[in-house]
């Protein structure tokens, strides 16, 4: 089979030959440049040329055609045939480098050990009027959209080789834009106490998501197999918000932005990323219409019995991840790896529905042995 013919299948509920691999194809799915680094040079590949940064916000490298072709990665995806992001509006003093990004959102590393860029303004802080929200000068979704770029790149994936062909949305998700733009504190509190200015930001980000889906997909629809997007609903322990306000605030929204994704696209599958412990919420939103689930965060509570994920949710949606970034990769052995990633292969491969790969980005702690490990035993467990 080819890649692309492999992940379709896989997302189609029926079996390929092997399992489908994601690795650094995505903003959730990438590796960290340190751990990148140390996995180039295990794969003798350290003359590579340099290329920027995939993700500056997160420190993630873009992975060589190279080292995809050699780790037999099978998804490609439009933002790695585009330039790598540079940080936006940036600064620096003696202690750190700064970055405002297009949302006004002001984040900061350390020059000293900086693993991360992170947020420490948030522009709409003190906002408790719709007035106020309205009056926010919200960023246009097609000031840098790049159509024949994007269009380009689409082609390019289509030339390099059969590969499925993944994109992504405007911003980040709906919840996450309604606690960045405040801060939690403010944002959590007015789900209680001032739901008129939740409910004004989440029309605005979602009206902006829409737009910009629309002019995409309107001009590379039949390109794309896979549109990605995503919305963190879950802590290590259970999920970020109670159910009710799930279905009351966010499920319509959702719906109303995977209805405009199928207009543009009707045969693309809906990669749905959400970290930590979302089993309970995981019916509800598999309604609003998604495909995958990402990164399947085995640590989280209620993540772990993946076996159970497949039995309970497996006819409805396919799983994206699960090998785990927590403990596993960082401090495990490579025989700990191993078994890790045949007890998933296990549990969610049988049938179809699984893509294996981290459960959330490859972070700078990772040794490049394990991620060799965890290649390594696709190869001998992953075969139908």
């Amino acid at each position: 089979m080819t890649s692309r013919e492999r992940v379709l299948t896989a997302l189609s509920h029926s079996e390929p030959d092997r399992v489908p691999f994601d690795l650094g194809t995505t903003f959730v799915t990438g590796i960290h440049r340190i751990a990148y680094d140390r996995l180039v040079q295990a794969l003798g590949l350290a003359d590579l040329e340099p290329l920027p940064l995939y993700d500056p916000v997160q420190q993630l490298a873009m992975p060589h055609e190279e080292v995809l072709r050699e780790l037999g990665v099978d998804t490609r995806s439009v933002s790695l045939k585009l330039p790598g992001r540079a940080a936006s509006d940036s600064e620096e003093d003696e202690e750190y480098l700064y970055a405002t990004d297009e949302w006004g959102l002001k984040r900061r590393m350390p020059k000293d050990g900086g693993l991360y860029y992170d947020m420490y303004a948030h522009p709409l802080a003190g906002v408790e009027t719709v007035t106020g929200v309205d009056a926010y000068a919200w960023p246009d979704p097609l000031a840098s959209l790049d159509l024949d770029a994007i269009e380009d790149a689409c082609r390019a994936i289509k030339s390099s080789g059969d590969y499925p062909v993944i994109v992504g949305g405007f911003g980040s998700g709906m919840l996450e834009m309604v606690l960045w733009l405040q801060g939690y504190d403010q944002g959590y509190m007015n789900l209680l106490v001032n739901r008129p200015v939740t409910e004004a930001i989440l029309d605005h980000v979602t009206r902006l998501k829409v737009v910009y889906a629309d002019a995409l997909l309107q001009r590379v629809g039949p390109y794309v197999d896979i549109f990605y997007n995503g919305d963190d609903l879950g802590l290590q322990d259970g999920p970020m918000i109670r159910r009710e306000w799930f279905i009351e605030l966010l499920a319509p929204r959702y719906v109303q932005y995977h209805e405009a994704i199928r207009r543009g696209a009707p045969q693309v599958k809906l990669f749905f990323h959400t970290c930590g412990s979302v089993v309970d919420l995981l019916p509800d939103v598999i309604e609003t219409g998604i495909d995958i689930l990402n990164p399947v965060q085995v640590n989280a509570a209620g993540m772990g019995d993946t076996a159970a994920l497949k039995r309970d949710f497996g006819d409805a949606i396919s799983f994206w991840g699960a090998i785990d970034t927590q403990r596993v990769l960082p401090r495990g052995t490579p025989a700990e790896v191993r078994d890790e990633v045949r007890r998933r292969i296990d549990d969610l491969a049988p049938g179809g529905g699984y893509v294996l790969n981290p459960s959330h980005n490859i972070q700078a702690d990772v040794p490049a042995e394990n991620v060799l490990a965890m290649v390594e035993a696709l190869d001998e467990f992953g075969w139908y």
